[in-house]
Formats: structure tokens, C-alpha cells, sequence
């Protein structure tokens, strides 16, 4: 497996081009550089599909890694991501949205979906729960299939994150969803809620009217633990917790909530030094220049799909496919990229094309410009469309 090398790696462009150029250096986990008292935390983020978990993890990272959209099932299997800081190691796990096994039949969708992010919570250190305020059916209760995966591995410490905080109108209601969505226990303590009526000039301080009682401590019990193991979409789970769940409105178990908004540097910061002080003693797993496992054409594959995702209507985006047909670095630094796009049908090529040639056009500009800030190098990128039989 080969990984991209991340500006840490030295502040000189040039040399961050010749790496690229050179192909694809590979930094295998025996080759990780080890400081003294190296730190590690692994960390799955999970949540229901279009929370906002891939744009919390390119924030953390400092770099667009990881495609995003406004449409669900964006990311289509698990990405890992790796932010090195002094003597620490965070490794992101991102997950695709968790579904059900009759939405992956209904759409087509690949298995990764069911497995991935439930294989992917059984290794990490710490589960975060990313939960999107602005939806106003996302915050009353936590999706189901989430509960799932929280229940199976309660023995897995986990946080609540509050995204998109920018877009409630009421900030006051970040208090009821709290609440709503944690039990109204955090940290095995119970919520110290203040129920009054405040007047508008008084909800910029509902954030901090959420308290938690007594010291937090390291050990204490995360649920009911169930022993079996399995990546299945039920999880191993009876059918007396299922039911339980299915009148569950929220998870008692969190150790932490955050409220944030995962575009603000500010906040993201925030959670980034929380999952610094989280990280125990353990060796480093890949080299400090590494900072993704997605090799430069997966890459490239992804960040196009994201923008056919964005622009394009309804199925079409989805029920198309990529390959890359040309990959050659110019001696002048420069990466040409031919990708050749695949449709089913013949109105859908019209879409992708647009009018003169305009979609097209813009999609493969927009993505050349995306790949140029991850390669650190100038990225011409081609775009043709064809009918697949």
C-alpha cells in the first residue's frame, strides 16, 4: 500500500513535488519513525449518512483527504487519515453512513457500507458519534443503527459531536438536544439542567449551561456489554435489546459531548487537543509524513466523484463509474490526468457534458484544483464520458 507525505514533512514545495513525482512513496508501519514516549489513539467516526463526519475529518487534518458532498453515501468504504503533532499519533478511521441491509439492496450499494464501519469501531480507541443540529429529525433521537453499534461495543469509550451548530437558529436548543440524546447522563453523571425560559440576548451562554456534576474518571463502566463479535448489521444483538433500542431516544454512556461546527478552526481545535490528552503510550503505526492510506489514484477517483455528486441530479451520479486512462508527470512538474467517466444512458451523458461542454468543464476544474492542494503540484485534469453497454 502506498500513502501521500503531508506538508509535515518539510516546508520546501519543491521537494514535496519530487516525492510525488518520484511515485508513490510508500511508508509501511515497520518503516514509522519513533520518537521517545510516543503516543497513539485511534478514533472511528461514525454517525448517520451526511453528518458531516469526512468534513470534521479533512478539518483535522488540515487538508482536503477526504470527498465531500451535500448527498448521502459520499463516502463509499472506510478512509483512514493520520495527524502527527510532536510526540502523538491520531489515527481517523472515516466510515460511510450506517444503513440497513434493505437500503444497501434497495440502492445498490456495496457491502462496505453493512461491514466497514462496525469493523472499523472494533479497533479504535474512541468512537465519535457525529450528530447533524441542523436536521431537525437527526437531533431528536440517534439513528438506530448507530445505537446498534454503540451497544454492541459499549466497552469502546465514545463522545457525542454536535455538528453544524452554526446552522441552528436557537442555540438554547443545543441544551434539550443534549439532553435528549445522551439520557441526560454524561460521564456516568447526571445533566444539571436548567429549564427557564431565557430571553434572546440570553442564548449565546446556553452552551455553557450544560454541566456536568462531580470529578470525571478514566474507568467507569460504558453499558451492557455483548461479548459477540460480528460485522454484521445486527451486530450479534437479541432481539429483547433490539427492541429496546428501537424506544431508545438516546445513549447513556458518552464520556463527553461537543458542540461544534466542523468547518471552524476554532472548534475543531478544541476536539483535536481533547483527542491529544486521550492518546496513551503505544508506538506509532505509520511514518509522521503519512497522512492517508489512500493511494494518489484512489484519490483522484474520489475527489471527481465528489464533484459529480454535487453537481449532478438525483441517480445519475451514483450510478456511475470512473477509470483513469492516463497518468503521466511532465518534466515541468505538472501531473496530467485523463479520467474516463462511464454512464448508463444517453440522457445521462447529455447532463454530464452540459450545455457546450459547460459541466464537464467546470467539474474537471474544480477537481483539478482540489487535487493540486493534496499533490502540491499543478494538476491538469481531463474529463470524457461515455455510454457503457
Amino acid at each position: 500500500m502506498s500513502y501521500l507525505e503531508s506538508l509535515r514533512i518539510g516546508d520546501n514545495l519543491d521537494q514535496c513535488q519530487t516525492l510525488f513525482s518520484v511515485g508513490q512513496m510508500s511508508l509501511h508501519v515497520k518503516d514509522a519513525d519513533q520518537p521517545e514516549n510516543t503516543k497513539l489513539l485511534k478514533v472511528a467516526i461514525i454517525g448517520a449518512p451526511n453528518a458531516g463526519k469526512s468534513t470534521l475529518s479533512n478539518s483535522l487534518l488540515g487538508r482536503k483527504v477526504f470527498a465531500v458532498s451535500k448527498k448521502v453515501h459520499t463516502t463509499r468504504s472506510r478512509t483512514l487519515g493520520v495527524l502527527t503533532e510532536d510526540d502523538t499519533q491520531i489515527i481517523l478511521l472515516d466510515t460511510p453512513g450506517l444503513t440497513t441491509p434493505s437500503k444497501v439492496k434497495r440502492h445498490q450499494l456495496e457491502k462496505s457500507f453493512l461491514e466497514d464501519p462496525w469493523n472499523t469501531v472494533k479497533e479504535a480507541d474512541l468512537v465519535v458519534v457525529m450528530v447533524d443540529v441542523s436536521d431537525k429529525w437527526a437531533c431528536r433521537k440517534l439513528d438506530f443503527e448507530v445505537l446498534k453499534c454503540l451497544t454492541h461495543y459499549s466497552d469502546v469509550p465514545a463522545v457525542l459531536v454536535l455538528n453544524k451548530v452554526d446552522l441552528l437558529k436557537s442555540k438554547s436548543r443545543l441544551l434539550e438536544i443534549t439532553a435528549d440524546l445522551t439520557c441526560g447522563v454524561v460521564n456516568g453523571r447526571k445533566l444539571q439542567l436548567r429549564r427557564v425560559i431565557k430571553p434572546p440576548w440570553a442564548e449565546r451562554r446556553a452552551d455553557r449551561e450544560v454541566r456536568t456534576s462531580g470529578p470525571r474518571e478514566e474507568n467507569e463502566p460504558h453499558g451492557v456489554v455483548d461479548s459477540g463479535e460480528s460485522s454484521e448489521a445486527q451486530g450479534g444483538l437479541r432481539g429483547d435489546q433490539l427492541r429496546t433500542l428501537k424506544n431508545q431516544q438516546g445513549w447513556a454512556c458518552f464520556k463527553d459531548v461537543f458542540m461544534l461546527s466542523a468547518v471552524d478552526r476554532e472548534d475543531v481545535e478544541t476536539l483535536k487537543r481533547y483527542f491529544v490528552v486521550s492518546a496513551k503510550l503505544g508506538s506509532w503505526e505509520y511514518h509522521s509524513g503519512v497522512l492517508t492510506d489512500q493511494t494518489p489514484e484512489e484519490l483522484c477517483l474520489s475527489t471527481v466523484r465528489e464533484k459529480l455528486l454535487e453537481y449532478l441530479p438525483k441517480e445519475v451520479p451514483y450510478t456511475m463509474t470512473q477509470s483513469i486512462d492516463l497518468w503521466h508527470d511532465r518534466e515541468n512538474g505538472e501531473l496530467d490526468i485523463a479520467v474516463k467517466l462511464y454512464v448508463k444512458k444517453e440522457g445521462h451523458m447529455k447532463m454530464v457534458i452540459g450545455q457546450a461542454g459547460q459541466m464537464v468543464a467546470r467539474i474537471a476544474r474544480e477537481a483539478g484544483e482540489d487535487l493540486s492542494s493534496v499533490f502540491l503540484r499543478e494538476v491538469k485534469l481531463r474529463l470524457s464520458v461515455k455510454v457503457k453497454n
